[in-house]
């Protein structure tokens, strides 16, 4: 895939993740409101984080030239893929946490 291709996905699951989330009623108060945009932002940072990892292994390791000329070794790639797939993991479970309504009377 070249790298407009890459973008453009990049572009449209961005797009997706805040049309998905935009959707909530207009009299929720302000905390609520907050946590949820704080949810929508942790989601769109998950898929940012899974598009790097995935481009890091599509132009890192299996390229032949790597990302202009630079060449790193794949221990290297596959440690910065590690540490982007838990960060995405993370932020996205974190953020589908707070995109679910709070419970007012939890048990204990």
């Amino acid at each position: 895939m070249k790298l407009i291709d890459w973008a453009v996905t990049l572009v449209i699951v961005l797009m997706a993740i805040a049309f998905f989330c935009a959707r909530r009623p207009p009299t929720w108060p302000h905390n609520d409101r907050a946590r949820h945009m704080t949810g929508t932002r942790l989601l769109m940072q998950a898929a940012c984080a899974l598009w790097a990892a995935l481009l890091i292994l599509s132009r890192g390791l299996l390229a032949v030239e790597g990302v202009a000329g630079v060449r790193p070794t794949p221990i290297e790639s596959l440690a910065g893929i590690a540490v982007l797939l838990a960060c995405s993991c993370y932020w996205s479970v974190r953020g589908s946490r707070l995109l679910r309504p709070r419970q007012i009377f939890a048990g204990c």
